[in-house]
């Protein structure tokens, strides 16, 4: 048997196994673009020749899905997404609240400031999901998943901070619809899709918990 065959999945090894040659910021603009070179451990043995590869150091982010247990409706935002120009329909997409972490406020803390900004939202109760990495094969980017509990009657309007250019528009939807466009491919965001689809799993738990609550 091949070495490597009974390793998979264990995931034996970590952070000590890779080998920093250097690390050169190739660009520098409202987002970077940094060169790592670097050796690794190998799962046949021994370590890989040195590898070069660009990162797009974004930063990490919180996305929140808005949901109301009570009326079953989930609260989703609109806005214009221009890497999607070409790659779908319209470049204006269905999304779940999201923003940039900022070194002076903790995940949770972004996460309550974006509910309010872009979807004009107070939670009444946000529980982390997970941590999820965006597309590590090119991105350091890290989403910090959250639910939020929230009131849907509050949401409507439009939204968004003058200063960042922000032009967001409500959406209030029954979680069905929500789940029908994600299979329907009219939602079709990464960060939306695994919220939606982490929402069908759970709801029934969130539902049940929301009224022992009450």
């Amino acid at each position: 048997m091949k070495p490597w065959v009974a390793r998979i999945g264990m995931n034996e090894f970590n952070n000590n196994d890779v080998k920093l040659l250097s690390k050169q910021t190739v660009f520098q603009g409202f987002f970077k673009v940094e060169e790592y070179q670097f050796v690794h451990r190998l799962f046949a043995g021994g370590w890989s020749k040195p590898v070069s590869r660009e990162v797009f150091e974004r930063g990490d982010a919180v996305v929140v899905l808005p949901y109301d247990p009570e009326r079953d409706q989930v609260v989703l935002i609109e806005q214009i997404r221009i890497p999607a120009l070409g790659k779908n329909d319209s470049p204006w997409l269905l999304e779940l609240v999201a923003g940039m972490i900022d070194k002076d406020r903790t995940p949770e803390q972004v996460a309550h400031a974006e509910l309010n900004e872009e979807a004009g939202l107070t939670a009444k109760m946000l529980t982390p999901i997970n941590q999820i990495l965006v597309s590590p094969g090119g991105t350091s980017e890290r989403f910090f998943f959250y639910w939020a509990n929230v009131d849907a009657s509050e949401a409507k309007g439009l939204h968004g901070l003058a200063s960042e250019q922000e032009d967001i528009k409500v959406h209030l939807v029954s979680r069905e619809q929500a789940y029908q466009w994600l299979e329907q491919g009219k939602i079709n965001n990464a960060a939306t899709v695994i919220g939606l689809q982490w929402l069908q799993l759970h709801y029934q738990a969130i539902q049940v918990d929301s009224r022992h609550a009450e």
